[in-house]
């Protein structure tokens, strides 16, 4: 028999497993995905929400994003089988160390920023980037891969159209989003801004005390370069930040004026040196990262009823991307396409 090995993770509808298919022993990520069962209901997700976020895992393969294998259902269930990606988060990973200078810390964000132009030279926005969906792929390598995951949120933007939704982690959504303003691919370097300031000074620029607090934060762009957590921080670094935290969308430094800005990609000797002699406030980031663990930790311990059920723990004997239990069948309609024989990774 295969089985369903390991919990890895929860979110609101949608729960994680690690399993393994049997004709090849490769283990994969199985993401669970809560259907709702009528439209007046508003426990689970959509059809179009589901098979919006499969046609757009679909369309993308890259170093720095999740794969998406194939897909299953059942009665309940849409069932995704994902890239494994075990390394953890990054945040994670950083704070274990005892230093980190913010060259070090740039060759980090250059990996997420390689993911996101990719998603942007295709028109998504994943409008969820957070610490939580940055993972590694291996961290027990000495140039551990970077990850986007999770594109429950990604929309494939339609400039023609108008769009616009109340939707994402508050601490990391941009002020379009809580003005109900419409949205584009610059809700993302918004969210890369925040990651980055955290990163750097191990505080989060707009968290309040609540949600409406850290919602009026954002929309009024209010926060500061603090000298108790900034004191070791480069010009450049702050310019790269200040640069990304702006209130109006069309003036964000886009994708691809943040991959040529001189704290990614310095212009001279004086600027690389400035990254190198710079560094990150472990310290303070170190405490960050713990605090969010334990928050991340609270919050799964209290999951709704329904994710701590057994889900199909035991495969029947047919192979997994045939039959994943009792009731389930293949999707065909949403069937991803066939990989080329290269990998690109």
């Amino acid at each position: 028999m295969t089985a369903f090995l390991l919990f890895f993770s929860s979110g609101q509808f949608a729960v994680v497993r690690k399993c393994r298919k049997k004709s090849t022993c490769h283990e994969y990520a199985a993401k669970f995905i809560k259907k709702r069962r009528s439209k007046s209901s508003r426990r689970g997700v959509t059809k179009e929400d589901i098979e919006r976020e499969v046609g757009i895992l679909k369309e993308i393969q890259h170093p720095n994003v999740i794969t998406l294998h194939d897909v299953f259902e059942n009665k309940n269930e849409v069932i995704l089988i994902l890239e494994l990606v075990a390394g953890g988060e990054l945040f994670d990973f950083l704070a274990e160390k005892e230093s980190l200078s913010e060259e070090e810390a740039t060759e980090f964000l250059k990996q997420i920023l390689d993911g996101v132009n990719y998603l942007h030279s295709k028109q998504i926005a994943h409008f969820d980037l957070k610490p939580e969906n940055i993972m590694l792929l291996n961290r027990s390598v000495p140039h551990p891969r970077i990850k986007l995951i999770d594109f429950g949120l990604a929309h494939k933007i339609d400039f023609s159209n108008d769009f616009k939704n109340i939707f994402g982690t508050p601490e990391f959504v941009a002020p379009e989003v809580v003005n109900y303003e419409p949205l584009g691919l610059e809700a993302d370097m918004w969210s890369v801004g925040v990651i980055t300031y955290i990163l750097l000074s191990g505080a989060s620029p707009f968290l309040g005390e609540n949600k409406q607090e850290t919602l009026a934060n954002v929309s009024a762009v209010d926060y500061e370069f603090d000298d108790e957590y900034f004191s070791n921080t480069s010009a450049l670094a702050k310019d790269f930040i200040a640069r990304l935290l702006i209130k109006d969308p069309k003036k964000r430094m886009t994708i691809q004026d943040s991959l040529q800005h001189p704290w990614i990609k310095p212009k001279d000797t004086q600027q690389a040196l400035s990254r190198k002699e710079s560094a990150v406030n472990m310290e303070k980031f170190k405490k960050f990262a713990a605090r969010r663990k334990w928050k991340v930790s609270y919050n799964s311990h209290f999951s709704p009823p329904w994710m701590k059920c057994s889900f199909l723990e035991q495969l029947g004997e047919s192979d997994l991307f045939t039959v994943v239990g009792t009731g389930s069948r293949r999707l065909r309609s949403l069937k991803p396409p066939k990989r080329s024989s290269t990998e690109i990774y």
